[in-house]
């Protein structure tokens, strides 16, 4: 994928539903946050909370100037969860936490404009 230098990313090649359906996108909330300080870019650890089928994950996401890490507990945020796990530095991250560049390229979180359970699916 290639991304422009206002941070908008060129669109992607015709796809399948077969292979959208490849990709688990799941809500769920964040129940800890904590900053990553060993992190080359501003990040936040977190720990998300997918309901009883998928349960607690962790993902380390890019998103330390935006969001405090005291703020966003209890925030729901929507997250790849069958990608293989990733360490980023010494931190194992399972799930990837989505999210979609403001004007300044910094993540602002992906979310559900009301509560929904946690662990539904994106269709």
């Amino acid at each position: 994928m290639h991304v422009r230098h206002d941070g908008a990313a060129a669109a992607a090649q015709t796809i399948t539903f077969d292979d959208f359906l490849k990709v688990d996108i799941r809500i769920g909330t964040i129940i800890a946050a904590e900053p990553y300080l060993e992190a080359r870019k501003p990040s936040l650890k977190l720990v998300i909370d997918f309901g009883p089928v998928i349960g607690h994950k962790k993902s380390s996401a890019q998103i330390a100037k935006l969001y405090a890490a005291e703020d966003i507990i209890g925030r729901q945020v929507a997250a790849v969860v069958n990608f293989p796990p990733r360490q980023i530095g010494k931190f194992m991250s399972e799930v990837l936490t989505l999210g979609f560049p403001d004007a300044d390229g910094e993540v602002v979180l992906v979310t559900s404009e009301r509560a929904v359970p946690n662990g539904g699916r994106l269709f």
